[in-house]
């Protein structure tokens, strides 16, 4: 395992720094990075490496406005986007809901908790003023004609959409190569993968394209990207977020969750975009909590803050299949974990290997029933065909992805007459046997903690022939989805591969509803990780050019 003080060299930036722009490059870095500001210091009080509320400081006491950070971040999709294609679609009103902001705190006006946060948005998630493509070409240039909750909710604290985000199309796949538009690159390397579905959000997160972003996750589509691009992912429990906006996958598997570069932003975000809707009826009527309450600062912490805390390590996500180098980032983060006063010990769940056959079947199962409203007559683009069964044929199969096809054909078969209790039954009841093993050992433990996936970013193309070998990589995830329960990202190390060493995330389990612990122990975890600056080449090169730049 790479050294985690191992800092990324300048001459392996791909991408240029153009003198033009300089100027927006210092406001975006000085405001957006906590780590390099010299003004907008924080109070002791709030949790430290907080984007969110160093960029609210800084508002609030009139030290920037929100159009200079709006100019700052399409200066810095200019220079990144061309080689990174994160973004399907920018805002055209991103500068305009900015001057609103500044126009409202120039009047005194109470400012939403997101003012000047700049939020970047999967593109299966609807919003009324973008095309919401779901990654498809069956709904290229649809736009949808209302906002989904989490994306109101956004909007309402005045937080600002920076764009769409790419992903695999309709979120079936594991790398972003699924989209039906275009491949997403690592920022850690442009010659691999960001994982999926949900890399275009995690990209733009890691490359400080936006603050924070939203994403989906069905058996993995958070955490795994959030793993192979360096940042905090968060799965919440499921229900935890309306779902009414996102388009359905496996409606019995689908949560709403967020990206941020700190375990605070991720928090915040979460808060701001939970709680009942009267849209979804299987959102939870639970009292919303303040995530980040027990937040403190590091120089407020004792010697061990997490004495007396249970850890379970889950035994069978380090067996063989596991890269060595994920072993030992995962080892040296339990190590950390004891440290803080934590008590680790191996778990095992019996089932966990049963998890990823039922899965796929259940959510193959789902997939095949909510996708048939694609049929170009009630949705999508319509192919023009002399009758009905050629007109809906010729719209899907020219729609659809061959991932697509392949899912859906696949999750027909099992529900078809004969073959439906020999699949989609018994893989129900595996669900309910994972259901039991995660409940009992999260009875006994505090959390729960394993790899994200048994290796860290690999190449573009490297799987993309290889659908078994794809599938397989989401073996450490699927199971929380069946199980329902909360998961937090973090990442905790590195491994040899690209320009700088290739980040690995920890997984946090934790169970259903306590997302408070989940994000309180991963707080305390992130600040305490000594030496590690899970920054990528192309952001580092343009930190130290811009330092350079300014002091001469």
């Amino acid at each position: 395992m790479l050294s985690t003080l191992q800092q990324p060299p300048r001459s392996l930036s791909r991408i240029p720094l153009h003198l033009s722009s300089i100027k927006p490059l210092r406001s975006f870095f000085t405001v957006g990075s906590a780590s390099v500001s010299a003004s907008a210091s924080q109070d002791q009080s709030s949790p430290p490496s907080s984007q969110i509320l160093t960029v609210r400081h800084s508002l609030l006491s009139r030290q920037i406005t929100a159009t200079q950070l709006a100019e700052s971040y399409l200066s810095r999709l200019s220079l990144t986007e061309p080689h990174l294609h994160s973004f399907l679609h920018i805002s055209d009103t991103l500068l305009r809901d900015a001057q609103l902001i500044d126009r409202k705190i120039e009047t005194g006006e109470d400012v939403g908790p997101l003012a000047g946060v700049f939020v970047g948005v999967k593109d299966n998630i609807c919003t009324d003023d973008m095309p919401s493509t779901g990654g498809s070409r069956i709904l290229e240039n649809y736009k949808a004609p209302y906002d989904a909750t989490a994306v109101r909710r956004v909007k309402e604290k005045h937080g600002i959409l920076i764009g769409k985000t790419n992903l695999d199309e309709f979120g079936m796949g594991s790398t972003t190569e699924a989209s039906s538009f275009q491949v997403t690159a690592n920022p850690w390397d442009l010659s691999r993968v960001p994982g999926g579905s949900s890399g275009g959000s995690a990209a733009a997160v890691s490359a400080r394209q936006c603050m924070v972003s939203l994403g989906s996750d069905t058996g993995g589509s958070v955490r795994q990207p959030a793993s192979f691009c360096g940042v905090v992912g968060l799965k919440p429990t499921y229900g935890r977020v309306s779902r009414f906006g996102l388009m359905a996958y496996a409606s019995s598997l689908d949560v709403i969750g967020c990206f941020g570069t700190s375990v605070a932003d991720t928090g915040i975000l979460l808060h701001a975009i939970s709680g009942h809707d009267r849209f979804d009826a299987t959102s939870s009527n639970r009292e919303v909590p303040d995530f980040t309450s027990q937040f403190s600062s590091i120089n407020l912490m004792e010697s061990k803050p997490l004495k007396g805390l249970k850890v379970g390590l889950i035994r069978e996500t380090l067996e063989d299949g596991v890269d060595n180098g994920v072993k030992s980032a995962i080892s040296g983060a339990a190590s950390h974990l004891e440290e803080l006063g934590c008590t680790v010990t191996e778990v095992s769940l019996p089932s966990f290997s049963l998890g990823l056959p039922a899965y796929y079947i259940l959510a193959s199962s789902e997939s095949s029933s909510n996708l048939s409203r694609y049929d170009g007559v009630r949705y999508g683009n319509q192919i023009f065909a002399e009758s009905l069964n050629s007109l809906h044929g010729d719209s899907r199969s020219k729609g659809f992805g061959p991932e697509v096809q392949m899912r859906i054909l696949m999750g027909t078969y099992a529900l078809s007459a004969g073959y439906y209790d020999a699949y989609y039954k018994r893989a129900q009841q595996v669900r309910t046997l994972v259901r039991k093993s995660f409940k009992e050992a999260l009875d006994d433990n505090d959390i729960l903690i394993s790899p994200v996936a048994p290796s860290a970013a690999y190449k573009i193309g490297e799987k993309k022939n290889d659908p078994l070998a794809m599938y397989a990589g989401d073996i450490m995830t699927v199971n929380v989805n069946l199980a329902g329960v909360p998961a937090l990202v973090l990442p905790c190390g590195f491994v040899e591969g690209g320009p700088a060493g290739l980040p690995v995330g920890l997984q946090m389990i934790g169970a259903a509803f306590d997302e408070v612990k989940l994000l309180k122990i991963g707080h305390i975890f992130e600040q305490t990780l000594q030496g590690c600056r899970f920054i990528p080449p192309l952001v580092a090169d343009d930190l130290v050019v811009a330092k350079d730049v300014f002091r001469g």
